[in-house]
């Protein structure tokens, strides 16, 4: 009898210990992904489902489980996350993030946001506007496609010239609509509205550099192609001066840029890594063919923020021709293809290299 008194004593406090660690788990994976109070701006669009802005929190690093979210969600009966623009600082946790959805703090009234982040293509754009206002993706392509409209705005922004015209170019705003965070009184709004207000703001940080831009060896499109790369490669934005010098040295040596970010573009390849580049993609956006010898692809592939543009101004003077990558986005610069191998190779053995 005391044998097996002794034996569910034991059950009982086996199971009250798996109950704690189970909990002291369920916990942890609620609790804050940094201390840092860093903000984070993160659109969570219109009608998703809670399984999707756990993706979405998930990319932007602001939550540790999409498991444990929707989890949370389900024990708290919780249906009724709204869309809109947040500041969401990553030592919020879960719950606070979940509460700040439900108060819909993204919204003003009718009133909504537009998140467009550095780096993203026009296809991006396009989406973050069907998803969060009255517009279809078509209709942004179709209005990319009126000669007539782009004419208007090629005579009201000095930015634009005949060479966003260019029959290569997929769309012809590509890198000249600024990214940022945009307020617009409904989702009515026009993708005229829309992308008139990104141009303006493309205006005023052109403006800054734009008897720099006139004074050097590029034209104005020339420029903000050779930015967009900066921009897509530039892993930490402390590095994209680096990185701009790098292809200025290729660019006077008639080396070709071999930049993945313009394999991936012209292939139409989102969330670009280097086992997604086709090295042999005919395309005047591929970099990594030898005939792109000493050239820019024929347009931007992503849109500029500031500090990609800025770094293209002055980028940094040195001797280095490759660079490469980690998956904790840490930048390894080198002076040789030799170099550059040995970084990759040590990369690869320590498991660091992008998969």
């Amino acid at each position: 009898m005391k044998r097996q008194f002794k034996l569910i004593i034991s059950l009982v406090l086996l199971f009250i210990s798996i109950l704690l660690l189970s909990f002291s788990y369920y916990q942890y994976q609620l609790s804050p992904v940094s201390k840092n109070d860093e903000v984070v701006k993160v659109q969570i669009p219109k009608a998703v489902s809670g399984d999707k802005i756990a993706d979405i929190l998930i990319k932007n690093k602001v939550i540790r489980s999409k498991f444990f979210f929707k989890v949370y969600l389900k024990l708290n009966r919780i249906n009724n996350l709204k869309h809109g623009v947040y500041d969401i600082k990553q030592n919020m946790g879960t719950k606070k993030i979940i509460e700040l959805l439900v108060k819909g703090t993204g919204l003003t009234g009718e009133e909504i946001d537009l998140l467009f982040r550095e780096g993203i293509n026009v296809r991006e754009i396009a989406r973050v506007i069907a998803n969060n206002t009255n517009n279809k993706e078509e209709d942004i392509f179709n209005l990319l496609e009126d000669e007539e409209y782009i004419d208007t705005l090629i005579n009201e922004y000095w930015f634009l010239t005949e060479d966003i015209k260019n029959k290569d170019l997929y769309y012809p705003l590509e890198g000249y609509l600024a990214p940022n965070t945009y307020r617009f009184s409904n989702e009515d709004v026009s993708v005229k509205q829309i992308f008139k207000t990104m141009l303006k703001q493309m205006d005023k940080v052109l403006s800054k550099y734009k008897e720099k831009i006139e004074n050097s060896d590029f034209t104005i499109h020339e420029f903000i192609t050779f930015a967009s790369i900066v921009q897509g490669e530039g892993r930490d934005t402390k590095d994209m001066p680096i990185i701009a010098g790098v292809f200025y040295n290729r660019l006077e040596q008639k080396i070709h840029f071999q930049s993945c970010i313009t394999n991936c573009y012209a292939t139409k390849t989102d969330n670009c890594l280097p086992k997604k580049v086709k090295k042999s993609y005919n395309s005047p956006y591929n970099t990594y063919l030898v005939s792109m010898a000493g050239k820019l692809p024929v347009g931007p592939v992503s849109i500029p923020g500031e500090v990609a543009i800025e770094a293209t101004v002055n980028p940094e003077k040195h001797d280095y021709l490759f660079f490469c990558a980690d998956v904790y986005n840490n930048t390894y610069f080198s002076k040789t293809n030799a170099e550059h191998d040995q970084t990759v190779n040590k990369l690869k053995q320590e498991d660091k290299w992008p998969k």
